[in-house]
């Protein structure tokens, strides 16, 4: 299944009003963890699969990469990339991350934040991404952490108060499809275990470089009133893995 939520206008319009959307990477949570996992980007090629507006491709830029393609499902997603970029360098193509098809050994770097939830066959987008890394290329992406994903219900219990009082973690073995629900609207994510993603890296052929659990930044715990309970549960998972 081809999911394209960010199409919806009403979906789109709560996207742009999320921190991570009005502030960029600096309102990402897990940002200055991801950052540090990535290679050096000076003259590298890199390949940005879920651009979204394209932040990370004009990161990829900053750090003087050679050329970035960014690729995204939603047409409004690229819309947006495009009003906010200026340089001849970075391409937006507008397909399923799922259809990618490009040359053997094209990119030096393949990064992506937060989509691969949303793909269903994991193992397949680890197969495409090896055939199009040169060798000693890099693959950093982040997911929704397997402890968030494994309910349906991707939220915390509360008391009668509306206190959080903790993270349920169940039917964590059971893989697949989740009906969720994300800036109140339904969504369908697809849930699978930390060894899956380690084991479908290596079965296609790459070697394991770092995992992380990361938490806010100091900033994010100082300012930003609940994201201490993001101390109590991880949000996300980045991994960073080598052709």
């Amino acid at each position: 299944m081809r999911q394209n939520k960010y199409d919806d206008v009403n979906f789109f319009s709560a996207y742009g009003k999320m921190l991570r959307s009005v502030e960029g990477l600096e309102g990402a949570g897990e940002w200055h963890v991801f950052k540090e996992m990535l290679p050096k980007l000076q003259n590298k090629s890199i390949l940005d699969l879920g651009c979204g507006f394209g932040w990370h491709c004009r990161y990829a830029r900053e750090q003087q990469a050679s050329s970035v393609i960014g690729v995204d499902i939603s047409e409004k997603m690229l819309q947006k990339a495009r009003e906010m970029t200026d340089d001849p360098e970075i391409s937006y193509m507008n397909m399923p991350i799922e259809d990618i098809n490009f040359s053997a050994s094209q990119f030096d770097v393949v990064i992506s934040s937060l989509a691969f939830h949303y793909i269903q066959f994991f193992e397949e987008i680890c197969n495409k991404v090896y055939d199009c890394l040169k060798p000693g290329g890099s693959f950093v992406f982040s997911v929704e952490h397997p402890i968030f994903t494994s309910r349906n219900e991707q939220d915390w219990y509360y008391d009668d108060q509306g206190n959080r009082l903790h993270w349920a973690v169940d039917h964590y073995q059971s893989e697949g499809l989740r009906n969720t629900t994300f800036l109140n609207e339904a969504v369908i994510k697809y849930h699978r275990t930390i060894s899956t993603y380690i084991n479908d890296l290596i079965h296609a052929g790459f070697i394991m470089r770092e995992v992380k659990e990361p938490i806010p930044s100091e900033e994010m715990l100082r300012n930003i009133p609940d994201m201490k309970d993001e101390l109590r549960r991880p949000m996300f998972l980045i991994i960073s893995a080598e052709k």
